[in-house]
Order: C-alpha cells, then sequence, then structure tokens
C-alpha cells in the first residue's frame, strides 16, 4: 500500500493543470463519483452516451482508486471508461494500491482487464516517503488554533 500524502494526486493535478494549458479537454472524477456518473446514465438507458462523452477528454483523471471499498458497480463504471479509452485517449489514474493489486479491492475481471490496458503503455509513477500534510501537520505548519 502506498502512502497518504506523498503527492500522487499532487502530481496528477500538475499533469492536468499542463492539459488545460495546452488547450486539452480534462474529466475528471473520484472512483465513487464516476461510479454515480455511469450508474445514473443507467437509468435512461444513456450508458453509452455517457462514456462516449467522458471519453471526448483528452486526459481522463481518476483519482484514489483503493481509499475506500470498491462495489461492483464502481469497478464496472472504472472498467467501462478504460475500455473505452484504451489506446485513444491518455488516462491518468492515482491510488494508493498499486495495479497489480487491484484484484484485492474489486471482482477479479473487472480488476484484470481494468489494469491490463491502461498498463500496456503506462508510465508508473509510485511516490513514497512520509505523508507531507500528516508532516506539516506535526510541525504545527499551517495549523491555526481555534479560539
Amino acid at each position: 500500500m502506498l502512502a497518504p500524502g506523498t503527492g500522487k494526486s499532487h502530481f496528477t493535478e500538475g499533469l492536468a493543470q499542463a492539459a488545460i494549458e495546452n488547450d486539452l479537454r480534462l474529466s475528471w472524477f473520484t472512483l465513487e463519483t464516476l461510479s454515480a456518473t455511469i450508474g445514473k446514465s443507467k437509468v435512461d438507458g444513456s450508458t453509452a452516451r455517457t462514456v462516449a462523452r467522458i471519453c471526448r477528454a483528452d486526459l481522463i483523471v481518476i483519482d484514489d482508486i483503493g481509499l475506500l471499498p470498491v462495489g461492483e458497480d464502481a469497478a464496472e463504471a472504472f472498467y467501462r471508461i478504460i475500455n473505452a479509452a484504451y489506446e485513444r485517449r491518455s488516462i491518468a489514474v492515482t491510488s494508493s494500491i498499486h495495479p497489480s493489486g487491484f484484484d484485492t479491492i474489486m471482482p477479479k475481471t473487472l480488476a484484470g482487464g481494468s489494469t491490463d490496458r491502461p498498463m500496456h503503455h503506462a508510465h508508473l509513477v509510485t511516490t513514497s516517503g512520509d505523508s507531507r500534510r500528516l508532516a506539516e501537520a506535526l510541525a504545527g505548519k499551517g495549523v491555526v488554533p481555534l479560539t
């Protein structure tokens, strides 16, 4: 498990900012918000259109996989986007779990398909160290006492 507060989301925010500055389109989700978006589209039968709309972005970010339990609906939503974007769009995924361990948080069949595709062309960035936020809090930086 990768430590929280080591810069995974911050690094991805930098990629997203660079994309925006270069006039590229961006979609940013947590796995929870992605699951909710795909789930809503199932109600009216617009899942294919919703996935296509998300995949019009040049960069699709799915942030913080592995912090919360992943239900089958969330795993399916993740797979749908990964599969639709494969070799067509750039995808950035942040996780506290290495992709090889996704089968510990979601059904194995969905985990396999969801990691095999992006890892085919991936640049895997691993962060390490202590939490920056925790270190700052312990040092009293950024903490404002309540009065």
